[in-house]
């Protein structure tokens, strides 16, 4: 089984070490990063399963970086770390996407506790994950298209990238971001096979009229329904 994978952007050197070697200590495959600029690269190139972001960070704050993953995915668990106690500062750690918020200086054992309470949560919300769209309906967990009686199973890509394009519903989603997440990265190979994905998931739902994929050139796709 694979370990989870944490995303922690700490700028103090030693306690980002501290932190990291306690979560795998627990059996956590951490990433950590000293600024905004080097998570977001890592967020977008390793697909975390979790954020654990420091506010106050060089290049890009925690805040801002949050806002950013937010744009595109608004599922993954975010916890933010401060030293700031403004109560303004909690409220719009919130405001802006995050699940739960720890006040340095905290204990590991309490942040272990909220990092497995938020995972548990997501998972639980994944498993009864029903998505519709148009006159289809779709079971992400189990990979399952369905329309009227009938059902068509779905690739694992298939399903995530169809997940992504729901999600961000009449948006466009941001062709660089899903090949990194999906593909692990952007490259012309990834990109023309995004293309026949994309190709592939036009034609499963072409029995809704109202259903569009559109190609928005250099940007990415907008699902629109």
């Amino acid at each position: 089984m694979s370990k989870t994978k944490i995303l922690l952007a700490e700028d103090e050197p030693a306690l980002g070490q501290i932190i990291k070697e306690s979560l795998e200590t627990r059996d956590f495959n951490v990433l950590l990063c000293s600024d905004g600029e080097k998570a977001m690269h890592t967020y977008q190139s390793d697909a975390p399963e979790l954020l654990v972001l420091d506010v106050m960070m060089p290049k890009k704050d925690g805040f801002t970086l949050a806002k950013e993953i937010r744009a595109f995915d608004d599922t993954i668990p975010i916890i933010f770390l401060t030293a700031k106690s403004q109560t303004q500062d909690v409220v719009e750690g919130f405001t802006i996407g995050g699940n739960d918020y720890l006040k340095k200086p905290f204990s590991m054992e309490e942040l272990i506790v909220r990092i497995n309470n938020l995972l548990n949560r997501t998972r639980i919300q994944k498993t009864s994950e029903i998505l519709h769209i148009g006159a289809y309906t779709f079971d992400f967990p189990k990979q399952r298209l369905n329309f009227n009686n009938t059902s068509e199973q779905l690739t694992h890509r298939e399903a995530h990238l169809l997940f992504h394009l729901i999600k961000n519903k009449n948006q466009v989603l941001d062709r660089s971001l899903i090949l990194n997440k999906l593909w692990g990265n952007d490259d012309f190979f990834s990109a023309r096979s995004m293309d026949v994905f994309i190709t592939k998931l036009r034609k499963k739902l072409n029995k809704d009229n109202s259903i569009q994929i559109l190609n928005v050139r250099g940007f990415g796709y907008k699902l629109i329904c």
